[in-house]
């Protein structure tokens, strides 16, 4: 995939059909980092074919660990027996802010680790000083230089750790670290999102000892070594409510196949109060959207950690409330620099205002097709939903960003009905 493509989007075309959910991006790559714990062979059931996946497994070859990825199965095997390097390399992990991810599972195993601080979509402040605190009471001598973050221990041991505030990366990072310290670790505050439960599950069935996994209690005794294991991904909840927010935004009908409706309650709620209907069955979401889409005149969406409505959906959200038939209000509590979508939005057609935390919408009849940027992950999949839903043609540059949190998105899409294609283009100042 090169760094230069476009999509390109004719609008007007509901998406109609059903689609199986992805493998989690946010569960399968701290699932990846934790393999570095194994003393044998990981195999790993629906890993996504995104580019962060590809990044996270060039990390790990380079650090020792044999991987293959057989795609058309949506199987690896990672193989942890010899780690030749605790040292990271700095330029892939400026890639994704997930890299950092590998320095628990370091630190355990080996006693050290070098990685540079972490990359990724620029979101706002990502501070890691939750995770160095922890690995420091956990024993680590750490320090920074020229942006790289050096841990060392001759041995960690169990502490009890809080953090001020539920922290998915920093409580990823200190229970992996804490399964193989000497003694008890309590952690409080832990955050609770679907995708670190499933990272704890993964490494129960490697061995671990967890009590009150899915809690914002964990207890960790540590234990000797880790083994490997087999273990399926869970479906990714921001990938399968971008395609069901994709049917109400063009008046479709989309069904998720093999998704955990549990996961996304609050954002299936949301739908429902804007007008769509939502079915939910076992293992299954369908959403048929209605029209009109109602505003949320009398009710404020604000993000926060899970159970809470997810940041990763919010640009996505408002593409939608933006078609609505009033006002709308979203409250970004999270992260400071989400709102950079907001401007290519409004070059759609959007009436969008950011004020502080949030960000306001008037409701407009429709889009208009126009060329436009994508800043992020999910600012890029929120403005092809807006071009999906606009008259005309719409451009979606830097399509990187999508690539790195969605399988295939363009062929997704064709599949539903939607007339997007990708384009290679020439590269030029704007780029």
């Amino acid at each position: 995939m090169s760094e230069n493509s476009r999509l390109i989007i004719n609008g007007g075309h509901p998406l109609r059909g059903s689609l199986e959910a992805s493998g989690a991006k946010n569960a399968c790559l701290p699932i990846m980092a934790a393999s570095i714990l194994a003393h044998g062979v990981v195999e790993l059931e629906r890993v996504p074919n995104i580019s962060d996946v590809r990044v996270m497994a060039q990390i790990l070859r380079e650090i020792g660990v044999k991987v293959e990825f057989d795609v058309p199965r949506n199987f690896m095997v990672l193989d942890s027996t010899e780690i030749v390097t605790t040292k990271t390399s700095e330029e892939l992990v400026s890639r994704m802010n997930a890299s950092f991810d590998t320095m628990g599972p370091l630190l355990a195993r080996c006693g050290e680790g070098e990685v540079s601080m972490p990359g990724g979509c620029r979101l706002g402040d990502r501070r890691i000083d939750f995770h160095i605190e922890a690995f420091r009471k956990l024993g680590a001598e750490v320090v920074i230089e020229k942006g790289i973050v050096k841990a060392r221990s001759n041995g960690l041991t169990g502490a009890k750790i809080f953090f001020p505030s539920a922290s998915v990366g920093a409580t990823e990072n200190a229970m992996m670290a804490a399964t193989m310290a000497e003694g008890v670790t309590i952690m409080e505050n832990c955050a609770r999102e679907p995708e670190v439960t499933d990272l704890a599950n993964f490494l129960v069935k490697m061995g671990a000892s967890i009590e009150g996994i899915g809690t914002q209690t964990l207890r960790i005794q540590g234990v000797k070594e880790m083994h490997g294991t087999r273990h399926s991904v869970i479906p990714d909840r921001i990938e399968g409510c971008t395609y069901l927010i994709g049917a109400a935004i063009t008046g479709g009908d989309v069904t998720i196949n093999k998704f955990d409706a549990e996961y996304s309650g609050y954002v299936l709620e949301i739908l429902q109060k804007v007008g769509q209907e939502v079915l939910i069955g076992e293992d299954y979401v369908r959403v048929i959207g209605k029209r009109p889409i109602k505003s949320l005149d009398d009710y404020a969406i604000v993000t926060a950690p899970y159970p809470g409505f997810p940041t990763d959906l919010h640009p996505q959200m408002v593409s939608l409330l933006a078609l609505a038939n009033g006002d709308s209000v979203l409250q970004e509590s999270i992260f400071d620099r989400r709102f950079m979508y907001v401007m290519e939005l409004v070059r759609l057609g959007a009436d969008l205002v950011v004020s502080g935390p949030y960000v306001r919408s008037h409701g407009v009849e429709r889009f208009q097709g126009a060329p436009v940027n994508a800043s992020d992950i999910r600012a890029g999949s929120a403005l092809v939903l807006a071009g999906l839903a606009a008259e005309g043609q719409t451009m979606v540059r830097h399509v990187k960003y999508i690539d790195r949190g969605y399988q295939n998105m363009e062929d997704k899409l064709v599949s539903l009905g939607a007339d997007v294609k990708r384009v290679e283009w020439p590269l030029t100042e704007i780029d």
